[in-house]
Formats: C-alpha cells, structure tokens, sequence
C-alpha cells in the first residue's frame, strides 16, 4: 500500500546542527532488532512478525505510527498502522508478514494524524459548545484536500466529498454534519489510507525470511543401525540395519506426521577407547560403540560406515524419505575418535597435553577417551575449510539440514563463518544448535546464524517453569532464536518421564507440538521407554551404545503405542495455523497451580482468523479442577462469535467435544484420561 502524502518538514535553519538523532517525532526501541541491527532478526515465509516501538510527540496533538515491510528488492510491500499498547506508555505495536524468503528490512514511521487530531478536538469542543462552526469547517476543510488525494482509492475520495460537503452544509443539524465526518465509509477510507503530514521514518532494519522448515516442522531422530537390526537367537550376535532396512521404517514415520527424519552420525566409528553398553570403558567385540566417536580406517566425517552400506544405498534412503514426504536431517558432530585420519594428518587440529597426549572430551566428572575435540586456535584455515567441504559434500548429496552437536564447544566466529558462507551458496540449508549451555552462548549461537536450537524445555515441568519459559521463548528471545522442543533425546530422560507414567509422556507432546513450531521426538517415546540407567538421566541400555529392535506394529496393534496421539497432533498442527507462529503465544490464567493455559491467534492473508487455546494439566498423577480466566481480547474474537449468553462455541481438536466458553471456565483434567483439551475458536 503507498504511502499517503505528507507535508514535508521545513529545511533547517543554516545555525542547527544537520546530523540530529531525533527527526520530527522520536522513534526509540524498535523491535525485532538484533544488537542495533547488527543481526537480522528472524522470520519464515508468511509468519506473523510481531514489531512495535516506542514513539511520541511534543503537545497533545495525535500521532499516528505505521511499520512498512520492504521485500529483498526494496519495494514496500505491506504497511500496517500500529496500536498504542497501555496506557501514556507511547508504545505501539503490530504484526508484520513477509511471504517469502530472503533478506527483507522493516522500519517504523510516526506522523501527524491530521483526522485524529481534529476529530479529537472536534468532539470535545463540539460537546462544549466551543468554535462549532469552527471545528466543522475545518473538518470540510480536511476531507476536501485528502480527496485529491491521487493515491487514495476511488471509494476514499467519495466518501471524503461527501463528508465535506455534508459538513459544510449549515442548512443541516450540528449533530448530522459531525457524524459525517465519522461515518463508516470515512473511518473504513482513514483506515486504509490515514490522512497524514510530517512523516517521520526511522533506518530500516534487517530481517532475514527463511524456508518454512528452519522455523516450523516435526521432527523424528532414529539410529539407522537400529531399523532392522536383529540379533542371532543361537549365538547372540547382532547384524546391523542397514540404510536399506531403515528406509522400510520411513513410511510410518510419514503417516505419523513427521517432517524430518534426524539421523545420529553414520560415519566409520572408532574402536581405540570404544565405549561398550551402557556407557562401560570396555567394549566387547560386538558392541557397535557411539556414533559420535567419529573416525576409523574406513575414513572420517566424509565416508559412511560400511555396515550402513554405501553413499549410493545413502542416496536411496534420501530419495525414499523425499517420497513420502521427509527431510533427512544429518547430526554434524565436529570432533573425532582417536582413529580418525585427522588424528594422524592434521595433529594441530586438536590440543596437545604436555605429556604428548592428545586431550579427550570431558565434561567433569563425565570422560569420554573415545572422542577428541577440535582445537580452532592453531590452523583455523585449514580446519574451517576442511569442514565447509565436508558440509559441502553433504548437500551435494541432498541434505539440507544439520543438527550440529555441540556447537558450544566451537567459537562463535566460526559458526557465523560457516552459516553465512553455506547459505550465501545454499539459502535453504539449515543449521539447528544442540546446545544445552549459558544463556549468553545460547543466544550469540542465534545471532550467529543458527536456524533453530535446542531449548531447556525438557527440563521445564511445573506451571511457574513452563509460563516463565514460554515467555522468554516466544517473546523476549524470539527476534534471534527459534526453539525446537524435543520432548526426549538418547542423553535425555527425565525424571518427569521415569516416573510420570503414560500420563507425562501425552503431556510434554502436547505442550511441544502446541507451543513451539518445531518440535521433535526420539524413536521409543512412542512406546512410552522410560527405564533410565541407575544414576543418570538417559536410557538403560542406551542405544548409543548398543542395537535396540522394537516391535513398532505390534505394540500399535496392542494398543501400547502413543503413536495414533502424536499422529493426532501433528494433524492438528497442519490444520492450524496459529500453532506454526512463535511469537503470537499469550499466557491465560487458572486457578489450579498445575494447569497450564496459553492460546495462539493469527489472521491468515485472506483475512480469516485461527484461534487455539490450549489448557494443559501438567501434575501426570492425578486429575486437577480449575476456572480458566481468558484474555478475550488475544484472541480475535468478532461480536458476531457471542451468543446471546454471551459465550461463544469451541470444539476439543482431541476428543471431539465442544462446548461454550467464556471469559471464566469450569475445566476438570483427568491425567490418567486425556491431561489436556486443544480448543478451537469456532468461526
């Protein structure tokens, strides 16, 4: 939409200073800006942006405040007035929607609001008795030079005239020419083209627009080795899967809903230092070691185990996954066992102890002798190349995106390096940071470049931890880092699920399909695995370690899977809109410490509305009673919604129920029957 024409501010006096920090009206705290711009801000084709700023005028004249979004090319392509939030806090805030990828900017602009300004003073005056004539020939006056206006549409300009004309009109009463001027057709024309002068706009800022999958998508991680695996009941000696069995088990996975299939290292393993089951010192002959002890004779992080097969039975599985509608997702882990050929070519690629040892991974009092990290400091060149070939080399093969292990351990330069360059090449590859660190490190991993991270989500259980988390998530971290919420990993499990029952395991779905566009789970959550090894927060007889056959279909048929309710919510979340935003969560209230209430509104391009308001029991051992309070006003409600009891009809996405809710509502969970109702607002 063009913008309307403004008066332009008089040329400064030769005596004052040019460069001022202030135009005509003061813009200060524009969001979503990233360290003054010095980062984009992050979006997905068509996700609804939330921008604001703080913006004000000398006297009491209005001010109007738009935000205009500038597409890659630099044409503006949408422009939307801003709402004052609060009361005499001169915040304005709005949403912004880019429709495709690239490198967009947005900046804010803050005006004279020629028609609020005099329709402010029109009624006040009017009401008092005070320049009536006055105030309507000067309204005439208004509406008669912005129908000139050569960018307003036809239907403005009529309706402009006909204001003015009515208004300057002394044959008709005072109450009939004033409500001219706020006629529908004069508030419907103001609104899609405000009557403005002395256009103050701020610098644009960045914000790069990524494909749908760096920001919203289901993810599902298994061990290749694992799918098809088995065991020889006579000698028991297992034979590894292959890439050829584990593409059998990619259609199930589709028909869950998933839209990534995340695959752990398939990369020769080493064998000095290889760990044994459960995380042993000693490996047995058979013992397949950890996918992360990158490296053996067979070749490092550009070959392939051969017990997977080869790169042509890898291609396979990636053109099988792209059948039924998968993304492989490939696990960069940028370290190496002590057989890897860096080991023996490249020794300043890792940190030599003074003993003449190389130094392995440790994180005190856990050690792991079987994997050396990577030492940045001596051959940054030659490290960061060698790695940009192997990323290469992988996409070539068509993978385009990286689950990175550990990023935390690596500078930040380095990821910013590596990010900017790939996508420069290839904008669609997508990086997601698995770092569980400091919040500084978290953060500057996202300002770097990273797509999507992993969050603390899992360890986020009671109701305070979870409203806090998903308001530092979904607002306050929002402009730089996408979350993706695993329910479950091979190192993590938490006690929330040993001991939470079948309950806890519907309940963290629920809460990471429904609050986070990205969401993901390890194989065996489906089957409800919850037996940890004594002493630690991860599976007893970690498949990390070790081969694990499940009998997927026949604990399905049994009716022992979770596999029909993660299906359920992944239909739900493609049905929905609202639920593939971040930054449109809002936080309602419950009397009862252990319900959780949160909904997400979003207006679609063609101007419908989706609305889903999510209320969650989170204690997974008994059932909890409590009134829900909701915020009416974020959810988009249209008058027309209320019945005449002043309600309006929402339907349970997962039982089927519906009911008539309110402002206050009556909600009893039972845990042990279905912890949560998913309610959609009926339009």
């Amino acid at each position: 939409m063009p913008a309307a024409k403004g008066r332009p501010v008089p040329a400064l006096e030769p005596n004052v200073p040019e460069k001022l920090r202030f135009g005509r009206f003061p813009i200060t705290d524009v969001t979503p800006v990233v360290e003054g711009g010095a980062f984009p801000a992050k979006a997905v084709a068509g996700e609804s942006i939330a921008v604001g700023a703080t913006a004000f005028r000398e006297g009491h004249d209005q001010l109007g405040v738009s935000a205009v979004l500038y597409s890659p090319r630099g044409k503006e392509k949408e422009r939307v007035r801003l709402a004052p939030v609060g009361q005499g806090l001169d915040r304005w805030e709005g949403v912004l929607t880019p429709t495709k990828a690239g490198d967009w900017e947005f900046a804010i602009e803050a005006w004279h609001d020629r028609y609020g300004t005099w329709h402010h003073n029109a009624e006040v005056k009017i009401a008092a008795g005070i320049d009536v004539e006055l105030m309507l020939a000067e309204g005439a006056a208004l509406f008669a030079e912005a129908a000139d206006d050569d960018e307003r549409d036809e239907a403005g300009r009529v309706a402009f005239r006909a204001a003015s004309a009515l208004m300057a009109d002394d044959s008709r009463s005072v109450e009939d020419r004033l409500a001219a001027g706020e006629s529908g057709e004069v508030l419907a024309a103001v609104e899609r083209l405000p009557i403005r002068e002395l256009v103050t706009e701020s610098e644009r800022f960045p914000l790069r627009v990524e494909r749908e999958r760096a920001g919203r998508g289901s993810w599902y991680e298994f061990f290749p080795r694992s799918e098809g695996a088995h065991r020889d009941p006579a000698t028991g000696e297992w034979t590894s899967g292959t890439f050829r069995t584990a593409a059998e088990r990619l259609p199930a996975v589709a028909a869950m809903g998933f839209d990534v299939i995340y695959l752990p290292p398939i990369h020769p393993i080493g064998r000095a230092f290889r760990k044994g089951p459960n995380n042993t010192l000693t490996a047995g002959a058979g013992d397949p070691g950890s996918p992360w002890a990158i490296g053996a004779a067979e070749g490092g992080h550009d070959s392939i185990h051969p017990d997977l097969g080869t790169f042509e039975d890898f291609d396979a599985f990636v053109a099988r996954a792209q059948e039924v509608g998968l993304e492989v997702a490939l696990d960069l882990a940028l370290q190496a066992s002590p057989d890897h050929p860096w080991v023996q070519d490249h020794p300043e690629w890792f940190t030599t102890r003074v003993d003449g040892s190389i130094a392995y991974a440790e994180n005190p009092p856990k050690k792991y002798q079987d994997i050396y990290p990577l030492n940045f400091d001596n051959d940054p060149e030659g490290l960061s190349k060698e790695i940009l070939r192997i990323v290469h080399l992988w996409i070539d093969r068509g993978v385009k995106i990286f689950r990175v292990d550990n990023p935390h351990t690596k500078p930040v330069w380095f990821w910013e390096w590596l990010i900017g360059k790939v996508n420069r090449k290839d904008p669609d590859v997508v990086f997601l940071a698995e770092a569980f660190t400091r919040p500084a490190m978290m953060k500057a991993l996202g300002r770097a470049g990273f797509q999507q991270s992993y969050t603390y989500f899992t360890w986020r259980n009671t109701r305070p931890e979870l409203e806090e988390f998903l308001t530092m998530i979904s607002k306050e971290w929002a402009p730089f880092y996408r979350p993706n919420f695993f329910v479950n990993t091979p190192d993590i499990l938490t006690e929330y699920l040993q001991f939470g029952g079948r309950p806890a395991f519907r309940i963290r779905a629920v809460l990471a399909a429904t609050a986070s566009p990205t969401w993901g789970v390890y194989a065996g959550y489906e089957l409800f695995e919850h037996v940890a090894r004594p002493g630690a927060e991860e599976y007893i007889d970690n498949e990390k370690y070790e081969y694990k056959e499940r009998d997927w279909a026949g604990e399905e048929a049994a009716g022992r899977s979770l596999a029909p309710y993660l299906t359920r919510l992944n239909e739900i979340r493609r049905a929905h809109p609202a639920l593939m935003d971040l930054q449109n969560l809002t936080l309602h209230s419950s009397t009862d410490d252990a319900t959780v209430v949160f909904s997400k509104h979003k207006v679609l391009p063609d101007g419908a509305k989706d609305t889903v308001i999510v209320v969650v029991n989170v204690d997974p051992h008994s059932t909890r009673e409590s009134t829900v309070t909701l915020d009416l006003a974020a959810l988009g409600l249209d008058p027309e919604l209320y019945g005449d009891d002043g309600r309006f009809r929402v339907d349970d996405l997962l039982t089927g129920q519906s009911w008539r809710w309110g402002e206050h509502n009556y909600v009893r969970l039972d845990a042990h029957v279905e912890p949560a109702h998913i309610l959609h607002v009926r339009r």
